[in-house]
């Protein structure tokens, strides 16, 4: 499939002298924000791993506390479409910036104030209660991140480098997941013992330096050209969520279900893969938080690389070849993983990351070019975040209860088949993009949804 086509309706240009030096800035902007995000949000998972169930859920059966540890991790999955409709709201009606600052101050705070909490056995049952409320807001954070860095990076770039542009705030994955796993594994060296009591809480605390940092690079930041030329043009809609469920149903359908095959798998290999190699393999926590290191260091260069070459071969070619690479290494990826062998359990972990990069590098780009500019932060968010409540979110649960259930990894294998085959019809159903005049009408579906003023909320 040619890469022409993808192409999109043309987006205002910006003048030479300004575009490269406010190109760069949108793209690190929105990389480092994203990567703050990212880990936060991995740190939770990475403790709903490994500390959580001792700290929140004392006392219960083995699997039974961490069940309920990636329990409270799912609702941060569930909140996310919620932030998704929420701030893609206002980043269609606003702008992209203003939401950027606030997910990052929410995000961070939110992944802080965890770090102070007490445990069960200081304050009882109010201690996951909060834990939960918490995740809530990071869920509710992250879900309008997405979006709103996505569109900033590649709103900026041209039409024939889009999946290059937005793949770089994709990079917020394998950098938040570095950045995260290397905390961890520097306080579990550092307390030692004490890592279960207070070493884990310093990652957290560490979130408000990064505040600060992300702040920093946001504020400097232009809103992006296409974004400004439909204010300009006072072609914004009025509601811009509901205009986009209305008139794309299948469209933002579509763009969560074939997330399945990337998502899904993505927390079974970075996430449950912890629970799986310290209880049924008894593998080191250190190795295993070594090797998703080296595979998340390998992600800077593979999430870039299949951007650039959606463009060049086509969004749906070079997923469609990562969903197929994903299934056929689900049975691969356990056997290897069961060896117990230091050198193949972190060929096993990087491939899976690989395959993982192969989707995640065009994906941004695939998803939100099927939106009209004034819509694309509410659809292309709202795409995106759903599959966190179908894919990402239970699956360390179902892992879980498979694994407790049947004492093998065997149908884990067939689930993540499961999830590839969903993945590969919902991208043959993913609606071709409309060639520009239809982009166009499509961006403003609506007379009664289209708003007269820039200014409305």
């Amino acid at each position: 499939m040619a890469a022409h086509e993808h192409a999109v309706s043309p987006e205002p240009s910006v003048s030479p002298e300004t575009t490269p030096r406010h190109r760069r800035r949108a793209v690190v902007a929105s990389t480092v924000g994203t990567a703050i995000e990212w880990y936060d949000f991995f740190l939770y998972g990475t403790a709903a791993a490994l500390v959580f169930p001792h700290v929140f859920f004392p006392g219960a059966q083995p699997y039974t506390g961490v069940l309920a540890s990636f329990a409270t991790q799912f609702v941060g999955f569930a909140a996310r479409p919620l932030g998704a409709a929420v701030f893609g709201h206002v980043g269609d009606r606003i702008g992209r910036k203003s939401t950027l600052v606030t997910t990052l101050v929410l995000m961070g705070l939110s992944t802080f104030l965890i770090g102070l909490l007490p445990s069960y056995s200081a304050i009882g049952l109010a201690a996951p209660v909060l834990l939960v409320l918490l995740r809530v807001v990071q869920g509710i954070g992250v879900g309008g991140e997405w979006g709103g860095s996505v569109l900033m990076a590649m709103e900026w770039g041209s039409e024939r480098r889009r999946g290059l542009m937005a793949s770089w705030p994709q990079l917020g994955v394998p950098l938040g997941l570095l950045a995260s796993t290397g905390m961890v594994k520097l306080m579990n060296a550092a307390s030692g013992d004490g890592f279960d009591s207070w070493g884990w809480r310093i990652p957290f605390l560490a979130s408000v330096v990064l505040i600060g940092i992300g702040l920093y690079v946001r504020l400097r930041v232009l809103e992006s050209p296409a974004f400004a030329a439909v204010k300009q043009e006072r072609v914004l809609v009025r509601r811009p969520v509901w205009s986009v469920l209305r008139h794309q149903p299948l469209t933002v359908l579509t763009s969560a279900f074939v997330r399945m095959s990337e998502q899904a798998p993505f927390y079974l290999f970075i996430t449950f893969v912890l629970t799986y190699g310290t209880k049924k393999l008894g593998l080191p926590r250190g190795d295993l938080l070594n090797y998703t290191l080296v595979a998340a260091a390998v992600g800077l260069v593979s999430v870039p690389l299949f951007g650039h070459l959606s463009d060049r071969f086509g969004r749906r070619r070079i997923y469609g070849i990562g969903i197929c690479c994903t299934g056929l290494f689900a049975f691969p990826y356990f056997g290897l993983l069961n060896t117990g062998s230091s050198g193949l359990v972190l060929l096993a972990i990087v491939l899976s990351l690989v395959f993982h990069d192969i989707q995640y590098g065009p994906q941004a780009a695939l998803i939100a070019e099927g939106f009209g500019t004034n819509v694309r932060y509410s659809g292309a968010g709202l795409g995106y975040q759903l599959a966190s409540v179908i894919a990402g979110g239970p699956a360390p649960l179902i892992a879980t209860a498979i694994l407790q259930h049947t004492g093998s990894s065997t149908w884990i294998s067939w689930y993540i088949v499961g999830c590839c085959a969903v993945a590969m019809i919902a991208l043959l159903a993913m609606p071709r993009r409309a060639p520009a005049a239809a982009a166009a009408r499509r961006a403003v579906p609506a007379t009664t949804d289209a708003a007269a003023s820039p200014g409305e909320s």
